[in-house]
């Protein structure tokens, strides 16, 4: 489904990500773990276009997507639920689900986008109960929540994930990551998840990289990676049990 095969990004005269070649085929779960700095936000960035790459090609389901435009992409099937959420904190919660689909309106599917809302809803009853209130007054969870939520009303099939347990309580987290496999087994969306805590993501994916400085040094499928000695020194030793 994506493709990356050696993908450079500069910021200025720093050097990114370096020949990145990874690939996630339909229907997987592949996390990205690494420290800070290592390069997973900005290779999530580089395929959903808010970055463009130097050099390398990205290919996501047989069509080249390595110079397009952001919007052009989320068309495309390709959906990023960023760091921090971000979400529009003044806006209400369904305003901000109303965003999420805003490339649709021009279909004329006006009716499919309220059917949609009222299945985020379902997923998540909470933003059903909030729905006219701003969503700056929601907790850290279910701001996560209204992220994914939003990034679901564009129809994706590849969800781009970026560190959805910052900041939340253990308990919120593992909410988080059991919807995070729900989208899979349940809406047939496949997930590239980057995530710090690399217990939580090795437990819920199918496969996953290790980046370092910018290149991939590992990777393997999840169990490969959990008893892989160098990973579980850097990386499972300092997660909390999820």
């Amino acid at each position: 489904m994506l493709v990356i095969k050696n993908i450079d990004v500069f910021y200025g005269n720093v050097h990114a990500v370096k020949r990145v070649s990874l690939h996630v085929d339909q229907g997987e779960i592949v996390a990205l773990i690494g420290s800070n700095g290592a390069g997973k936000t900005t290779l999530l960035s580089t395929v959903s276009g808010l970055i463009r790459a130097k050099s390398g090609t990205i290919v996501f389901d047989g069509q080249q997507i390595s110079r397009q435009k952001p919007d052009k992409i989320v068309k495309t099937g390709v959906s990023q639920v960023p760091e921090r959420r971000l979400v529009f904190k003044p806006l209400s919660v369904e305003d901000n689900l109303l965003l999420g689909s805003y490339h649709r309106y021009s279909l004329g599917k006006s009716r499919a986008i309220s059917q949609d809302i009222e299945e985020i809803y379902t997923m998540f009853p909470v933003l059903g109960e909030r729905r006219n209130q701003a969503a700056g007054t929601l907790s850290g969870g279910e701001q996560q929540m209204l992220a994914i939520g939003r990034a679901l009303m564009a129809k994706p099939r590849l969800l781009l994930l970026d560190e959805p347990s910052m900041g939340l309580a253990p308990a919120v987290s593992q909410m988080i990551f059991r919807h995070v496999s729900k989208l899979r087994d349940e809406l047939d969306v496949t997930v590239l998840l980057v995530e710090q805590n690399a217990r939580a993501a090795l437990k819920i994916s199918d496969r996953g990289y290790v980046l370092e400085t910018g290149r991939v040094i590992v990777q393997g499928t999840s169990q490969e990676l959990a008893r892989n000695n160098d990973v579980q020194r850097a990386y499972l030793g300092r997660d909390q049990e999820s």
